[in-house]
């Protein structure tokens, strides 16, 4: 089956991956700082436009949880929290099923690291048969090097890699809309 490449709102799930207090320390603070504010509007445009959200935390016993920006952008919207201690989210039992439930089969991932948790991620879902988006601004590293290195490495595995801007435009069609408004103001 040839993947269609352009999100569409009935199909997309968003996939939040570990954003946890003790990891963010060692992320470079300037991809950080970028995807964190991508993360916001990412998330809005979910809550807005009816998307699934999943939450992913890697070993919170050890990482901590997710940060509290990231929960605060989550509030009164519904999401599904899935602790995990495989890198990939697709090899964990939990988030499978979560995934599974909710019957879409394009996966928008956000979240850290790009080259670990996101890239084995999207490999794992793309051998499964989903399509993946991954939000280059919206993922980071702790070291530059590594970030570009994921970025290659999903490109080559199949993932779509875009930005924030080009998926929430994706996902809206038109303007003109209320969620058009609502959401065009969060890119400004």
């Amino acid at each position: 089956m040839k993947a269609n490449r352009v999100l569409n709102r009935g199909d997309a799930v968003l996939v939040v991956v570990d954003v946890q207090e003790r990891l963010v320390p060692a992320i470079d603070k300037e991809l950080y700082a970028r995807s964190l504010k991508n993360f916001k509007i990412t998330i809005e445009a979910a809550g807005t436009l009816g998307l699934p959200i999943l939450l992913t935390e890697q070993y919170p016993k050890g990482l901590g949880s997710t940060v509290p920006d990231v929960l605060k952008a989550l509030e009164g919207k519904k999401f599904g929290r899935i602790e995990k201690t495989s890198f990939s989210c697709g090899r964990d039992e939990g988030f499978l099923a979560a995934l599974a439930k909710t019957v879409r089969r394009q996966v928008i991932l956000i979240g850290m690291e790009t080259h670990v948790c996101v890239y084995q991620t999207s490999v794992d879902l793309i051998n499964a048969g989903y399509e993946v988006f991954v939000l280059d601004d919206a993922v980071s590293s702790r070291f530059p090097h590594n970030y570009q290195s994921g970025i290659a490495a999903l490109r080559d595995a199949g993932a779509v890699v875009v930005s924030t801007e080009t998926a929430v435009f994706q996902l809206l069609k038109v303007a003109a809309t209320p969620e058009f408004k609502k959401i065009s103001s969060l890119l400004r």
